[in-house]
């Protein structure tokens, strides 16, 4: 044998196995997250370490895993590959092709799997918009590229709805989308693989999949490893939107992880660092300054909450270290607004500063003017005459609340949104009837590229609605309506 095929190896013994954990003896040097191999489809993880032994999380097949096994370590890091074979490809949380193409996938280099947070010194202010195609959010809750953006509620209020629509919105716009599933089912998986390949987002997209019946050190490491490929592509100078849905199971997957390991627990069984789990995770995303790329990572966490305890130890955790969070209300869904966004309660801390002039001028005072119609109508309910500026407020809020309105799977156009907020400024939605309403989103544009084409090339340069602009809006506005009541 030459030497350059020798290799040397520590070689420890299995002592104890606990569910997904187990205790190595023989391994003298460790350092924490660092890798051990038990059979080629079979890897460990060091969690933590004493003087005779270690704890290790169990990865892989463990199905044939038994005490007295011997675990082989290179005293080497979790490492995982990288590369941008990964565009278009459904991955488990070891970065192992998960879907049916049968080539493998190339990589380009190793990420060490818990990379730190890009430093102070390399990050800039966020100063561009990540389209969403959801207007209530576009509008009044703007999403920053490089943001970290909560979405919380309880089960089946389309949370995972409102990311999908995200990462559909992004074609064409050169973002890299990555969808990490945490402990959701495979029929959930499924949908959400189908509603994109139907979109073609999937050509731009990759699938972290660590589902329920996938172990429980698979969801531990799954958002860990959809970072870390989001941050190969950042370091690039792209840019990476992620989802991490949800959390939650996240963080009762570290809680079982530290019940086996013995570790002292705190409020409602989590260990005392579940803090630290998720923040140096959201840590993470930013924008890089223009010496390293301008890439930026743009994060959607999705946490559930119980009958709406916005308060519960998970979901206040992520609320403090995150720069916003979308509330979404049952109430609000069970009357059938959907997205069913509180406005009252959702707040986006990066503010307007990442709008673009157009829509910082015409979604001024939208989210005042929301809230208020809400609290006019419980009004309403114990009031039997009302004055026409009441009513005409009430009016106004109903015109609101039916553009907030949105088809699942139909995000919006930038453009699109432009002219349903500046028809809503200038009172020609006040009159309409909500099929009306409908017929005007879906028609507007196309109408627009007819017969207005030097609009729509003026707001796609300047984005801004300069004298001309809005003269030429209030002209197209107009002649849409004269042609559909003429046409009736």
């Amino acid at each position: 044998m030459s030497l350059e095929t020798l290799h040397i190896h520590e070689v420890g013994q299995i002592k104890e196995i606990r569910s997904c954990v187990a205790k190595i003896t023989g391994i003298s040097h460790c350092i924490n997250g660092g890798l051990l191999e038990i059979t080629p489809k079979t890897k460990a993880m060091i969690l933590g370490f004493v003087k005779d032994e270690a704890s290790v999380l169990l990865l892989g097949a463990t199905d044939d895993v038994k005490v007295g096994d011997k675990v082989y370590s290179k005293q080497q890091a979790f490492n995982v590959r990288v590369g941008p074979g990964y565009v278009g490809r459904i991955v488990n949380a070891l970065a192992e092709p998960m879907d049916a193409k049968r080539e493998q996938i190339a990589c380009d280099g190793e990420y060490f799997l818990f990379r730190e947070a890009p430093s102070l010194l390399q990050r800039v202010p966020l100063t561009e918009a990540l389209e969403t195609g959801i207007l209530i959010i576009d509008s009044c809750i703007p999403i920053g590229k490089g943001q970290r953006e909560l979405i919380v509620g309880d089960r089946m209020l389309g949370k995972s709805s409102i990311c999908t629509d995200a990462i559909i919105n992004q074609k064409g716009k050169d973002v890299i989308c990555i969808y990490c599933c945490i402990g959701r089912s495979y029929s959930t998986l499924e949908r959400i693989v189908q509603t994109l390949k139907k979109h073609q987002a999937l050509d731009y997209s990759i699938i972290v999949s660590a589902t329920a019946s996938s172990s429980v050190g698979e969801q531990y490491l799954a958002p860990y490893m959809a970072c870390t490929l989001g941050e190969y592509f950042m370091d690039k100078g792209r840019d990476v939107l992620v989802i991490f849905d949800d959390l939650s199971k996240h963080a009762w997957a570290y809680r079982q992880i530290s019940l086996l390991l013995e570790r002292s627990p705190g409020r409602d069984a989590y260990p005392g660092d579940v803090f630290y789990l998720h923040s140096q995770l959201m840590e993470r995303a930013g924008r890089y300054s223009p010496e390293f790329g301008s890439g930026t990572m743009t994060f959607l966490p999705i946490v559930e909450t119980i009958q709406g305890d916005i308060t519960g130890y998970i979901p206040s955790n992520l609320v403090s270290m995150t720069d916003g969070q979308i509330y979404l209300n049952q109430v609000l869904f069970s009357t059938g607004i959907k997205p069913a966004v509180d406005l009252g309660l959702s707040v986006s801390r990066i503010g307007n500063k990442v709008q673009c002039l157009a829509m910082r001028q015409l979604s001024g005072m939208l989210r005042l003017e929301y809230i208020q119609y809400q609290e006019s109508l419980k009004i309403a309910k114990l009031k039997t005459g009302a004055s026409d500026e009441f009513t005409q407020r009430l009016r106004r809020g109903e015109a609101i609340t039916q553009i907030f309105k949105q088809r699942k799977d139909r995000p919006y156009t930038l453009l699109e949104e432009l002219f349903l907020l500046y028809a809503l400024r200038n009172n020609f939605l006040d009159v309409l009837t909500p099929l009306q309403v409908e017929d005007f989103i879906l028609n507007i544009n196309d109408f627009a590229q007819e017969k207005y084409p030097l609009l729509i090339d003026g707001l796609l340069t300047h984005k801004a609605l300069t004298p001309e602009i809005t003269q030429a809006m209030y002209d197209c506005l107009a002649a849409f309506f004269k042609e559909e009541s003429d046409v009736k």
